[in-house]
């Protein structure tokens, strides 16, 4: 019986396999989010399984993407598509995807968005990213989360605040850390923050580099999540 000398390249079809959950996440959220403008508001109970729902959906496809990003940069060094894009429309396709969860959750979310600035950036990239943190943010916040964006010393810069109990020392120094620090090894929390700090690496102009940073405090007293894009 004939057989292939080719081997099978798993990473390959681990990839392939990814993709195609990904996109099938995608219409389950859709269908969430159908659900949640179909079912009335006055039953407090379901709207609180439906927001937990969402939240468990997103972090399943966000967590794919990040093996998918993290496969491609294996092999191709994270290869990013920058492209000038106006912020208020990344902004306002953030807030869209996370619509249903702060209605369900009855949450107040303050945005302060310069929207008439244009910026070079891979636009999915910085989305998964924002989105990773915010529904994070969300889910510890007690009720109130403020996002916005503005320019410092030639940097765009994204900040994500809420008013939780803020992150727990371990994660601020993962999160200002080096690169060839972070424990990818140590759960879910090393691998997004490994993430994030890949993708704002990725983006460079004239010899800076992007970054992220975490803090304490701010105008909610919680955690502060900052995205620095030169």
């Amino acid at each position: 019986m004939p057989t292939s000398s080719k081997l099978i390249d798993f990473s390959s079809v681990l990839a392939a396999g990814v993709h195609d959950m990904k996109n099938s996440l995608c219409l389950l959220l859709q269908s969430i989010e159908n659900l949640s403008q179909m079912m009335p508001e006055a039953n407090p109970q379901i709207s609180e399984n439906l927001a937990s729902l969402q939240y468990e959906a997103f972090r399943l496809n966000t967590g794919l993407m990040q093996l998918l990003s993290l496969y491609r940069a294996e092999k191709q060094n994270l290869p990013i598509s920058v492209d000038e894009h106006y912020v208020g429309d990344i902004v306002d396709d953030l807030l869209a995807t996370n619509e249903g969860y702060v209605a369900n959750k009855k949450m107040q979310l303050e945005v302060d968005v310069e929207e008439d600035i244009a910026w070079y950036l891979d636009a999915d990239l910085i989305n998964v990213l924002l989105n990773d943190i915010l529904i994070n943010a969300m889910r510890y916040s007690k009720q109130r989360l403020k996002l916005s964006t503005f320019q410092d010393e030639g940097y765009l810069c994204f900040r994500i605040e809420d008013d939780g109990p803020g992150y727990p020392e371990s994660m601020l120094q993962a999160g200002n850390s080096t690169m060839h620090e972070f424990d990818i090894a140590s759960g879910r929390t090393g691998l997004g923050l490994f993430f994030a700090r890949m993708i704002a690496q990725a983006h460079n102009n004239n010899g800076r580099q992007g970054s992220i940073h975490m803090e304490n405090g701010g105008v909610l007293g919680g955690s502060v999540f900052t995205l620095r894009l030169p």
